[in-house]
């Protein structure tokens, strides 16, 4: 193999498909990018067996000419060196030559390196995916949902399915569920395309949609979901992003989501979230994050913590309607602070049907999304 290509769209490839790089690999030849050069581009491969990545690099585009193959052909180069090696590379144009067992070498400017690559016929195949089940979601959109439920996962590996974000597809809708035994997030969305995709749901690692999240573009494009058996793949305009889903079936979360609440509140939502916010920083002293909430009858509420050995925070806060019993409530303040960072909405609506029932938080003018925190019992 042998070519010229230019090293920014070389880096940014490289960068994409780095994100499924795993130091923990048991398998050698997974810490390694593969790198397949034809005569339309080159193709980029990296996996962890959970997640794999791959990008394509046309040979021109929009006029430019990015790559001059002399040679086509195939390698696996060691990811941390290659990933590293590319960045610092003093000229844009870059040469890759393989030769005679894969020793390759790299020549940009002045410099020129030398890598031991690995046979790319041991690189595992990227999995088959039938084209059945398909649907398209804009990116903004999905990397919305991702960011206002994945932080909601568990990391207790323990029990798998609950370290993903569970997917509802069915009646022109797909729902986002994270729960960890202690608070829960959903989101939920219309979709126009799949709309014959009827009651299907399938788990995918919290960890995973993060990476994903970090590939997706910001604007409105439209990216296309795909549903196999045990493998979903995401295409983007040149990455193509398959992950496994996780095995187990998912709990049913409804049950915990009361339909009627004794107490309601409106109130400002970056307020309550600097509030928590102040009072978080005194909680995690005693690594307990605990924070008190007193509902006043003037129509405010009284945020306090206390640390056994800093002192206390006390904070009163006006609420823009409440209705229903007044109540004194304990909860994780961290978890607070998480679902109302995500909260896209100027006002927020809490409801509480008691001091030890779930807390549910929601965006004033929406009901797609929705965070519930189960609250502490505290000895006062």
């Amino acid at each position: 193999m042998k070519l010229t290509i230019l090293k920014d769209f070389l880096n940014e490839s490289i960068h994409h498909v780095s994100k499924a790089i795993t130091s923990k690999t048991t398998i050698p030849i997974l810490s390694g990018i593969k790198i397949d050069a034809d005569y339309n581009g080159v193709t980029l491969t990296a996996s962890d067996t959970d997640i794999s990545i791959q990008s394509f690099i046309a040979k021109e585009q929009d006029g430019l000419q990015v790559i001059e193959l002399q040679k086509p052909g195939s390698v696996v180069l060691p990811a941390k060196f290659f990933v590293e090696m590319i960045r610092k590379l003093p000229s844009q144009h870059v040469e890759i030559e393989v030769k005679e067992h894969f020793q390759t070498t790299i020549r940009s400017g002045t410099a020129e390196i030398q890598l031991v690559g690995l046979d790319p016929e041991e690189y595992p195949i990227m999995p088959g995916i039938e084209e059945n089940k398909r649907l398209q979601i804009p990116s903004d959109i999905l990397k919305t949902m991702i960011k206002q439920t994945s932080f909601a996962v568990s990391t207790n590996e323990a029990t798998p399915v609950l370290t993903g974000v569970l997917w509802t597809i069915g009646g022109g809708k797909i729902k986002f569920t994270a729960c960890d035994r202690h608070r829960l997030a959903t989101r939920e969305t219309n979709i126009t395309s799949g709309t014959d995709i009827e009651n299907i749901s399938f788990s995918i690692s919290g960890k995973t949609l993060n990476e994903l999240n970090k590939i997706l573009p910001d604007q409105n494009t439209l990216i296309d979901v795909v549903i196999a058996d045990n493998q979903v793949l995401f295409k983007l305009s040149s990455i193509m992003f398959y992950t496994r889903i996780l095995d187990g079936t998912y709990p049913d979360t409804s049950k915990l989501i009361p339909q009627t609440f004794q107490t309601e509140m409106v109130l400002n939502t970056k307020q309550m979230a600097d509030s928590i916010d102040r009072a978080y920083l005194l909680s995690r002293e005693d690594k307990t994050n605990i924070v008190k909430m007193i509902m006043r009858e003037d129509q405010s509420v009284e945020i306090s913590s206390s640390s056994s050995e800093l002192g206390k925070v006390t904070e009163q806060i006006p609420v823009n309607k409440m209705t229903g019993e007044l109540l004194r409530i304990s909860f994780n303040s961290k978890y607070m602070l998480d679902a109302l960072k995500v909260m896209d909405s100027d006002l927020i609506q809490i409801g509480f049907t008691g001091a030890m029932q779930p807390i549910i938080l929601r965006p004033d003018d929406s009901s797609s999304l929705l965070q519930l925190i189960l609250p502490y019992r505290t000895t006062n």
